[in-house]
């Protein structure tokens, strides 16, 4: 994965306006937490191949991203996203990652359903 480059990842993004695609969105800091923290609460959330169509695409940030998807009923998004790709199957895929390199933000976004 590349660090994201706002005007790349924009142009990806708009690539899939107005078609139905794939999305899996997950957020974290699992054990992370409470490995190092035993009073520190873990949190998530996870969804997966969940069918939306966006109309209107946003990327937003400097140096940690957020990616906004604007649906009829409203809008999905993902923050603290720091890497990006556009694997061999073209799906984009963007991470955050923490200060030590672990997962905190993953939004993935694919015409068709992930395995």
């Amino acid at each position: 994965m590349e660090l994201i480059q706002k005007e790349e990842v924009q142009k990806v993004l708009e690539r899939f306006l107005n078609k139905d695609v794939y999305v899996h969105l997950e957020t974290t800091n699992g054990a992370y937490a409470s490995h190092f923290n035993s009073q520190a609460s873990n949190v998530g959330a996870f969804i997966r191949n969940v069918q939306i169509r966006y109309k209107q695409v946003k990327i937003i940030g400097s140096t940690s991203f957020r990616v906004g998807l604007k649906m009829d009923a409203g809008w999905m998004y993902a923050e603290g996203l720091t890497h990006w790709e556009l694997d061999e199957h073209h799906r984009l895929l963007l991470a955050g990652h923490d200060a030590e390199g672990r997962l905190m933000v993953a939004c993935e976004i694919s015409e068709t359903p992930f395995k």
